[in-house]
């Protein structure tokens, strides 16, 4: 049997790590003596992340275009050079037989190098509004895996496959782990137990709104989780009591989701996809600072089909506590949004995904 070689190459956040990773877990599933290598961005957390999975990561010089004037943004064609030459030495000495990229800067130039090298190309775009880089790739991709529909105004159609976003495949089956997630944490059964999701690296924002509203919590009987991202830990550290826990990042996914009753999210991608398959009542508050403000569309193609409560930053200050309030006496509310997120949810996605790679190292 051939051994095949795959490069995936997707970061920056958490939101494209992940997938990379978990489609990466599957085909070494279907393939053990497959050969991996990730290509990332030399200072993103995927050169820590990835390692930490277990695989090898090669790092580019890239980063993104700012939105203002920069010397970042001077430095641009420099780096979009050096990662093109490094993206053609990768492809050259490791012979990839396909390519696979998740998103991120560092996928731009390593799957335009292997397209122009004639080694079948997939991209995997978590989002319901597409970033640039996958928009460019995807006249050159064989394949484009989405997770949402009506996305032919950004894709060749010809290409699309509805596969979902890749989650973590220990989030499949949290029914059965809760009293597990509440030893693990120290938690009392008999509170409700609200938890907080301000992405990989964290959002000012809503940790803001979180500690404004401890002294509301505590009154309401409430323990929270809290994940404020480590770009925030140390100015909230101080918060952690016995019913507030405050972490930098959170490594057992599948039981902080079991523990929790009502989730306050951020809306990346990956976040609103495992979010479908636990299955709990959410409210989502869409970073606006990201491009194309994707996480709002995200945000709203589940509200839309009434599986999630969704508040912008700028209402924060008015509309939160009303809203939440009125969430946490509603049982009824909570199982309805409950029920209506997780008939959203694409459980199969990984392997669905990694099925069109197979299509194509078999053709």
């Amino acid at each position: 049997m051939k051994q095949y070689k795959f490069i995936l190459s997707g970061g920056g956040t958490g939101g494209h790590i992940y997938p990379a990773i978990a489609i990466a877990n599957e085909l070494k599933l279907r393939f053990p003596d497959a050969e991996f290598l990730f290509v990332g961005a030399k200072d993103k957390m995927e050169m820590q992340k990835v390692p930490q999975a277990g695989y090898q990561i090669k790092g580019l010089w890239i980063a993104g275009l700012q939105r203002k004037l920069s010397l970042q943004n001077m430095m641009f064609p420099f780096k979009l050079a050096d990662s093109l030459w490094k993206s053609k030495k990768i492809v050259k000495q490791f012979k990839p037989d396909v390519v696979i990229g998740t998103g991120g800067f560092a996928s731009g130039p390593l799957l335009k190098i292997a397209s122009m090298a004639g080694v079948p190309t997939v991209i995997q775009e978590q989002n319901s509004f597409p970033g640039i880089t996958n928009k460019l790739l995807s006249k050159k991709a064989d394949v484009i895996c989405v997770a949402y529909e009506n996305l032919e105004r950004f894709f060749p159609k010809e290409k699309i496959v509805l596969t979902g976003n890749p989650v973590r495949q220990d989030l499949l089956d949290i029914e059965g782990k809760r009293a597990e997630a509440i030893q693990h944490f120290n938690l009392d059964p008999n509170k409700k137990t609200l938890l907080v999701l301000g992405g990989s690296l964290g959002a000012r924002r809503v940790n803001q709104l979180i500690e404004a509203e401890l002294g509301k919590f505590a009154s309401q009987n409430i323990q929270i989780i809290w994940q404020c991202g480590k770009l925030y830990f140390e100015e909230y550290k101080k918060h952690n009591a016995n019913s507030v826990q405050v972490f930098a990042f959170i490594e057992r996914m599948d039981l902080v989701y079991a523990a929790s009753d009502i989730v306050i999210s951020r809306a990346g991608a990956s976040s609103v996809s495992e979010l479908c398959i636990v299955g709990k009542p959410v409210i989502f508050i869409p970073s606006p600072n990201v491009a194309e403000d994707h996480q709002t569309k995200n945000a709203k193609s589940i509200v839309d089909k009434k599986g999630a409560l969704l508040l912008k930053e700028s209402e924060l200050n008015t509309e939160f506590s009303l809203v939440f309030e009125a969430l946490l006496k509603d049982q009824g509310k909570q199982n309805q949004l409950s029920e209506n997120i997780r008939q959203l949810a694409m459980p199969e996605a990984t392997k669905s995904i990694v099925d069109e790679i197979v299509k194509l190292i078999k053709k």
